[in-house]
């Protein structure tokens, strides 16, 4: 199964800077050499444009071209790119490391998401190795307030953020669609801060689930979320087992009482005092 869902892209941002990211997201993704044609095909991009903007990139030195085989992938540049912020962004390697291990451990899909706008996106992503697989591409969206990396978010923020989030997205709705009830949403956040972590299955994608655990939160960095992905039918029997794995790494990684982040800590203390406040009124 292969989920991929990106954020629509305004009309004035410049359609060929989206595209040049767009094909670094894809040989991030494939971790593979590519034809012309398959990363045209993959894309839905024009096979002349593609053709194009891959000779630009390599004359630019960031993807590599072998003659012989007439096919392109991504060059150490690339990976060079983010090199001064790397240490500060990924606490010196201990969050990618802890991907690989739990992906290890599992052998399911395993992603790494923060919040844009009123979605979350994977922006780092390892395949699952298992045989039913759930495949979740690199900058893949899920709503905020109905999936289970946003959930996993949602749990660290006050109530009072939450409504504010809720109301922005019902006044986003279209025509038709279902709008979102706040106190609905905050009673299954507090399942997700007692447990530590959100699991959904078949919210977004039928025959998708996900076990996802905030990581505690840095000055100076986004909030993320940590999470499993898999076949919900699978993923339903592991719960206790993915679970048990996904917040061991975590309070390994980042110390005994990690898993529960100060932020969830205050929201539950805020949450608690403004009904000691309604009671006394």
């Amino acid at each position: 199964m292969r989920i991929s869902e990106k954020l629509s892209v305004d009309q004035k941002t410049v359609k060929s800077a989206t595209r040049v990211i767009e094909i670094l997201e894809f040989f991030d993704d494939l971790q593979a050499p590519a034809t012309v044609m398959e990363v045209a095909d993959s894309l839905g991009y024009p096979q002349s444009s593609t053709s194009a903007l891959l000779r630009s990139l390599v004359a630019l030195g960031y993807i590599n071209y072998d003659a012989f085989k007439r096919t392109y992938v991504t060059s150490s540049r690339v990976a060079l790119l983010g090199s001064w912020m790397k240490a500060q962004f990924l606490s010196e390697g201990a969050i990618i490391t802890m991907m690989k291990e739990i992906s290890e451990a599992t052998g399911d899909t395993i992603v790494l998401a923060n919040r844009n706008g009123l979605h979350m996106q994977y922006i780092h992503v390892i395949q699952a190795t298992s045989a039913a697989r759930l495949h979740m591409t690199l900058g893949t969206v899920r709503p905020i307030a109905s999936s289970g990396a946003g959930y996993a978010l949602l749990g660290t923020l006050p109530d009072n953020e939450i409504r504010r989030i809720v109301m922005r997205i019902n006044a986003d709705a279209e025509d038709g669609q279902p709008l979102i009830k706040a106190s609905e949403l905050i009673a299954e956040l507090e399942a997700v801060r007692r447990r530590g972590y959100a699991f959904t299955c078949d919210m977004v994608t039928r025959g998708g689930g996900i076990i996802a655990a905030p990581l505690p939160h840095e000055d100076g960095r986004a909030q993320m979320v940590l999470g499993i992905g898999g076949i919900s039918e699978v993923m339903r029997g592991r719960e206790a087992e993915l679970a048990k794995i996904l917040l061991g790494a975590i309070e390994s990684h980042f110390g005994a009482g990690s898993r529960v982040p100060a932020e969830i800590a205050a929201g539950i203390a805020e949450n608690r005092a403004g009904r000691e406040l309604v009671r006394l009124d």
